[in-house]
């Protein structure tokens, strides 16, 4: 695991992604909600592989900064920078074109679906045939079915689920459709993946194999990851920087160990 190095703006990059444009760039970020601050002057760097956290206490605007880094709710004030593009004016559609791609706290799957038609749908952004080709079966139609069919398969390999892949998503086991809900947003091809509380409901063992194939996605994708998670021994043991957020504001930035050690922190979880 590589040093947290400072940098000029907003805090920290991994030592490994230093002199590369960070995939994001999070400076005095913030929603209002009829007066209510939700989240306040919130800063953040993420390194272009980086493996990062985003932890605090229920309510304290978690969702809400993921919401808002996709454009699901457009910021009051702040600049998000995309690999060093604004992405001010850009709809969640666009955002995800740009390279953003997310799961969510509640599973989000078409469950009467297959599997691997769960997967295709992710490829949407990537399409090369146009209506007329694809209402008409011609040729181009089918070379890019066949790519589909074949890149679905390699994504679910990952998470040797290929098997499952004529079975419909409603079917699979809790573990499974929230692994399936991250390969679908990989099939984005994306430059930074948020997975909103990856591990909740998992048991012990489903944790332990969900942290070996988070690093396996930045290793073999070279992207980031900005994780919200509730288990803190998943938050330890693959990030490399954590931020932790509370009543909307960002209370501390570090290493895993600095983090937990930090006063503020132990207050806001645990009390005085």
């Amino acid at each position: 695991m590589s040093k947290l190095v400072p940098i000029p703006s907003t805090g920290f990059l991994n030592e490994r992604d230093i002199g590369k444009t960070p995939v994001l760039e999070a400076t005095h970020l913030g929603i209002e909600f009829g007066g209510l601050k939700a989240v306040d002057d919130f800063n953040l760097t993420v390194g272009r592989t980086e493996i990062t956290g985003l932890i605090g206490p229920n309510g304290a605007g978690k969702t809400t900064v993921f919401n808002l880094l996709t454009k699901v709710y457009q910021p009051t004030h702040g600049t998000i920078l995309l690999d060093g593009i604004d992405t001010h004016g850009m709809n969640a559609i666009q955002v995800n074109k740009a390279g953003i791609a997310r799961t969510f706290q509640n599973i989000r799957l078409f469950s009467t679906l297959s599997v691997e038609d769960n997967v295709k749908l992710g490829m949407h952004n990537h399409v090369n045939y146009n209506t007329l080709e694809g209402i008409l079966r011609l040729p181009r139609y089918w070379q890019e079915e066949k790519r589909a069919h074949e890149r679905a398969l390699e994504l679910l390999h990952i998470f040797d689920m290929e098997h499952l892949a004529n079975h419909k998503a409603g079917s699979l086991p809790y573990g499974a459709q929230r692994r399936l809900e991250i390969v679908r947003a990989l099939a984005t091809e994306p430059k930074l993946l948020l997975l909103d509380e990856p591990a909740a409901g998992m048991n012990p063992s489903e944790t332990e194999e969900l942290m070996e194939n988070i690093r396996k996605i930045r290793d073999t994708f070279s992207i980031a990851i900005l994780l919200i998670e509730h288990d803190m021994r998943l938050v330890t043991g693959i990030c490399e920087g954590i931020a932790v957020l509370n009543y909307g504001k960002i209370i501390a930035k570090g290493t895993p160990q600095e983090v937990i050690n930090n006063p503020d922190v132990i207050r806001s979880y645990l009390g005085e």
